[in-house]
């Protein structure tokens, strides 16, 4: 079994779990109560559009291990928006990441931009739990989906107001994402079975999207240096984790990624 085959089966069974506990229509009905979403898409570039960042919080991750075992989420996030974040992921995935429901919904309360629940949704009923912690958009994963379970999550999100950042690792899977309907494509640098990073995996694959496409560099993003490096390959948005967790400033990096 590889990595994100034992995240998948994993995430079946803490789903299968909290299922067990707080039924669909209960979860629905919690989620049609909450606030109307924020406007993810609107948030960030077109190609050619100028530099945006999503800000991610996160206190570990199964590469890095420990990032910041005590991060303050929502302090953190408040740093986020106070700088310029055009949006914030969260991670919500415990075992992996450090990150909980809890969190999304405490940095909801504590910011106003709009909010990715980054986690591994192989279930509609993720999408339910997204939308009633407050969130905007939600991460589907390209290699943990098949055809038609992408297309159906993707209708999902749409009928929830949830926006969908699409993630993909190379050109095969851009494909599969454009034909399923994405409008926001990320491009994770990291591949999923190996976790080796290539920024170069975003300088070949975003200039294959689509203009009216959304594309969003992911993973990696390190230095402003490497901002600017995929900003000449056509990334307008980047998605930034643990160099800001990590930095002493983290409103003085973003600044600077965006300049």
């Amino acid at each position: 079994m590889t990595f994100l085959e034992g995240i998948l089966a994993r995430k079946r069974e803490e789903v299968a779990a909290r299922r067990a506990a707080e039924p669909d229509g209960e979860l629905e009905a919690r989620a049609r109560a909450a606030p109307p979403p924020r406007g993810f898409e609107a948030a960030l570039s077109l190609p050619g559009g100028p530099a945006r960042i999503i800000a991610e919080v996160k206190r570990a991750s199964p590469s890095a291990g420990a990032i910041a075992a005590g991060l303050d989420a929502p302090a953190q996030a408040r740093r986020y928006a106070a700088a310029g974040a055009a949006a914030i992921s969260v991670l919500t995935d415990g075992p992996g990441f450090g990150g909980s429901l809890a969190d999304l919904a405490a940095v909801r309360a504590a910011v106003g931009v709009p909010l990715l629940r980054k986690d591994f949704v192989v279930d509609r009923y993720q999408l339910l739990e997204a939308r009633a912690a407050g969130a905007d958009a939600a991460l589907l994963i390209v290699a943990a989906l098949g055809d038609d379970a992408l297309r159906a999550l993707l209708d999902d999100c749409s009928a929830l107001g949830l926006a969908a950042l699409v993630e993909v690792h190379d050109a095969a899977e851009a494909d599969r994402a454009l034909a399923a309907g994405a409008r926001i494509v990320g491009v994770n640098n990291r591949d999923l079975h190996t976790f080796a990073v290539d920024l170069a995996t975003s300088e070949r694959i975003l200039p294959r999207l689509p203009d009216g496409v959304r594309g969003v560099a992911e993973s990696g993003v390190r230095s402003p240096e490497d901002a600017r490096r995929l900003r000449r390959a056509g990334a307008a948005n980047l998605l930034v984790g643990e160099a800001l967790v990590r930095a002493a400033d983290p409103g003085a990096l973003i600044r600077e990624m965006t300049a």
